[in-house]
């Protein structure tokens, strides 16, 4: 018989309505019935007892928010009748958490090592633009490479921005670091540098931040291109193309171990069950990455404000808890110097979808970091350098967030949703749908159905079906639909002034 609604916790005072309920049905909820005193659509909350005005509404066996008003058991619970909780800055001790160590695993996967010790998934040439000022020189470059060298790489792509140029201090320096992420990933196996000549962020001074201790490595996988100094374009481009082209056709796929892999972890288009489906069962994979030595980024520091003391407790050690309170508390800044609440999330998308506050998102979207100890906090553009779950400065916004993860190293996204999006990152970008609906309206943007959860699949046995999702998407034996798509795009936090 199809339930009706979901009790997530046993100490919760709301439940999850499967479906729509009407006015006047009656519920069967364990040892006594209620009578559905309003609408309520699928996802959205319903009261399972009576709730006094300024009582917390509990979900998750946590309080995500209080009462504005009675509430009548039966009743809907959402905008009209609760508020969030959550202030501004706060005080936090380091509780460490009792975290059993998982057991160890050792599997492969089929990948490209590179000269330098990192390992890619795609073995293809990038086109890194200093300035948006090229954009159309870079697209024009990319068209015509993929035509003359197809075949012999994964493909030539370029990623468009407006970036580079009339920025000052934090913004100029954000753009040059993720750019330089970019230019390092182990997708890339080769780069073509492409600069105006005037901008702010030119050839000479961006060069500073590709320096690495193998400087015969970057002069074979790098090329630099300033528009303003040659006369010929696209034929220059084309011929420095080519000769990322042949380099890149010296690598071949070999075993590689899961200890190479470092995989994003995002939400975006949230609704109701991704805190309940598609978040935990990614955290889930997260765990099984982690324990074959493998590293995971949670990202997205506003969606974690109300279920942030989950994940210090995590924290490997009193350091690593400092500079996660630091990340909260600088984020919370962040807000307020711009008098916005702290508490200003959910969107109008996420509201519609059932979620109510900020404190309900944080503690579904935790959901994607797993149960492993937090070993390191990374600021804006830092990459992955000690495996295992990793926390990543950057704000929620989904194209923000997927090109923070794949400049911290990310090689692939395991990206959750609820109401759908086509995007997609520089690197391969997993589409969890949280919802079967999702997964049966959208099969050209959805990789995988986490809805099955809600239709008896157990979250082990679709964990370990999306880890061998993952491990033939790192081989290279299945492409992500944001890849067949073509959708790749990247956005870099900005916060200054534009000359």
């Amino acid at each position: 018989m199809e339930k009706d609604i979901l009790i997530i916790n046993s100490a919760d005072n709301v439940a999850i309505a499967l479906k729509p309920l009407r006015k006047g049905s009656r519920l069967n909820c364990g040892n006594h019935g209620i009578t559905v005193l309003d609408d309520i659509q699928t996802g959205h909350k319903i009261a399972l007892r009576n709730i006094n005005k300024g009582e917390s509404i509990i979900k998750y066996a946590f309080p995500i928010g209080q009462a504005t008003s009675d509430i009548r058991a039966g009743s809907h619970v959402h905008i009209h009748n609760m508020r969030t909780g959550l202030a501004g800055l706060l005080d936090y001790a380091y509780k460490k958490a009792d975290i059993p160590p998982l057991p160890k695993k050792h599997a492969t996967f089929m990948g490209y090592k590179r000269k330098n010790g990192k390992v890619g998934i795609r073995n293809e040439i990038w086109i890194i633009n200093t300035v948006g000022c090229v954009n159309r020189v870079a697209e024009r470059l990319a068209m015509e490479a993929n035509k003359l060298f197809h075949s012999r790489t994964d493909g030539i792509y370029t990623f468009v921005h407006p970036y580079g140029c009339s920025q000052l201090g934090d913004d100029l320096e954000n753009t040059r670091k993720i750019l330089a992420g970019l230019v390092n990933h182990p997708n890339a196996a080769g780069v073509l540098v492409l600069g105006l000549g005037c901008e702010n962020n030119n050839i000479p001074s961006f060069r500073k931040y590709l320096m690495s201790s193998d400087t015969l490595y970057d002069r074979e996988r790098i090329r630099y291109l300033s528009l303003q100094e040659t006369e010929d374009d696209i034929e220059t481009g084309l011929s420095l193309i080519g000769e990322l082209v042949e380099y890149a056709s010296g690598f071949i796929r070999r075993p590689c171990p899961v200890s190479s892999l470092i995989v994003g972890l995002k939400c975006g288009g949230s609704d109701a069950f991704s805190g309940i489906t598609a978040n935990p069962l990614v955290g889930a994979v997260s765990d099984i990455i982690i324990q074959h030595g493998g590293s995971a980024i949670l990202t997205e520091v506003p969606e974690m404000f109300g279920a942030e003391t989950i994940l210090m407790n995590r924290c490997v050690n009193e350091n690593i808890f400092a500079k996660m309170v630091n990340l909260v508390n600088n984020f919370k800044k962040y807000f307020m110097s711009h008098n916005q609440p702290v508490y200003e999330n959910p969107s109008p998308g996420n509201k519609d979808g059932g979620i109510t506050t900020l404190e309900e998102k944080s503690l579904g979207c935790v959901y994607k970091g797993g149960t492993g100890p937090v070993v390191d906090v990374l600021d804006y553009g830092e990459q992955v350098i000690t495996n295992g779950l990793n926390i990543l400065n950057g704000p929620g916004n989904d194209i923000v967030s997927v090109t923070n993860l794949a400049a911290s190293g990310a090689q692939l996204i395991l990206f959750t949703t609820g109401r759908g999006t086509p995007l997609g990152a520089p690197v391969p970008t997993v589409k969890i749908s949280s919802n079967t609906a999702l997964y049966k309206k959208k099969p050209h943007w959805i990789d995988f159905n986490a809805g099955a959860m809600l239709d008896g699949k157990t979250i082990n046995d679709l964990a370990e079906e999306l880890f061998e999702l993952v491990l033939k998407i790192a081989s290279g034996e299945i492409a992500t639909r944001n890849e067949e798509n073509g959708y790749r795009e990247i956005a870099i936090f900005k916060d200054g002034v534009i000359l």
